[in-house]
């Protein structure tokens, strides 16, 4: 079994007949990133950035519900609107050129159920607090290790 077969890996394919089209498999689940139309100005698929916002949204849901299964709060359903931007950084103290974007995530959060304006605040504090948006704020060292020929 090679390093790449171990559990927790997710695994990503591209090959020269669809290179734009990325294959995906974590676990036994496979998705497709699509960015073939992105040059004809076109968004025929998920790109990258929406499986990004899609795994932001979905540690921020399932935080909530944790949350409001232990308080016995009356959450019925939780909905994460999510949108990734490129916005200009020209109050950027630490950018290295005056062109510098920085990426902004805005989440427009829905909540269901009878809860009062005091558990509405406090689920929007929670909504912060999941794994992944931790992760993200924080950022993330990325380790590329070259395999050998196959």
């Amino acid at each position: 079994m090679s390093v790449l077969e171990v559990e927790g890996f997710v695994t990503v394919t591209a090959d020269s007949s669809a290179p734009m089209v990325a294959h995906v498999t974590a676990g036994s689940q496979t998705m497709i990133i699509d960015e073939s139309g992105v040059m004809q100005g076109m968004k025929p698929g998920a790109d990258p950035y929406d499986f990004i916002l899609g795994a932001l949204g979905a540690c921020t849901v399932i935080t909530l519900h944790m949350y409001a299964q232990r308080k016995g709060w009356p959450l019925e359903k939780a909905e994460v609107k999510l949108r990734h931007d490129r916005v200009h950084a020209t109050d950027c103290e630490q950018c290295e050129s005056a062109d510098a974007k920085l990426s902004q995530v805005t989440k427009h959060l829905h909540l269901y159920g009878n809860l009062n304006e005091e558990q509405r605040k406090r689920m929007e504090a929670i909504s912060a607090r999941c794994p992944v948006q931790k992760t993200l704020e924080a950022g993330i060292a990325i380790k590329t290790i070259l395999q050998g020929k196959v």
